[in-house]
C-alpha cells in the first residue's frame, strides 16, 4: 500500500497567467504608492519657522544674470563681490530669481557658493524658459 501517489511520466506545465497577474498588480502597487516629483521644479529647503509672522521682513531678492552677475537692489556685481556684502549686511536667507538667458551653470554656481556661505536660498521657477 503507497501513500503517496506516483509522479506522472508527463511533465507538469508551469501556468504563467497567475504569475503575470500577480507582477502586473505589484507593478500598479508601486507605481501608486511612490512619490512623483515635477522635473519642473527644484527641491530647496524652506524653513520658515525662525521668522516671526509679527515683523514679516521681506527677503532680500538676487537675480542671476546670463553672464553669471548678481543683481541685488540696486547691484550688479560678481558673485565673489557679493557674497561679503550680504555677510556684512547679516543675510543668512535669499529668494533667488533667474532671467530667462540664465544658463543652469550659473544658476547652480550661485546655489552653491550661496549654500558655502551658510545662506540659504530659495527658488521658484520664473516661466517656462527658465532653467
Amino acid at each position: 500500500m503507497s501513500l503517496v501517489e506516483p509522479r506522472p511520466s508527463r511533465p507538469i506545465p508551469i501556468r504563467i497567467t497567475p504569475l503575470i497577474d500577480v507582477v502586473f498588480i505589484l507593478l500598479v502597487f508601486f507605481m501608486l504608492t511612490s512619490r512623483l516629483l515635477p522635473v519642473d521644479h527644484l527641491e530647496l529647503a524652506n524653513n520658515t519657522s525662525g521668522r516671526s509672522q509679527a515683523t514679516s521682513e521681506p527677503l532680500p531678492k538676487l537675480t542671476v544674470t546670463a553672464n553669471g552677475q548678481i543683481q541685488w537692489q540696486d547691484l550688479t556685481l560678481p558673485l565673489g563681490e557679493l557674497l561679503p556684502e550680504l555677510i556684512a549686511a547679516g543675510i543668512t536667507e535669499v529668494n533667488l530669481g533667474t532671467r530667462a538667458d540664465t544658463s543652469l551653470g550659473a544658476f547652480t554656481r550661485t546655489l552653491s557658493e550661496l549654500a558655502g556661505s551658510d545662506i540659504d536660498a530659495n527658488w521658484k521657477r520664473n516661466s517656462a524658459k527658465t532653467p
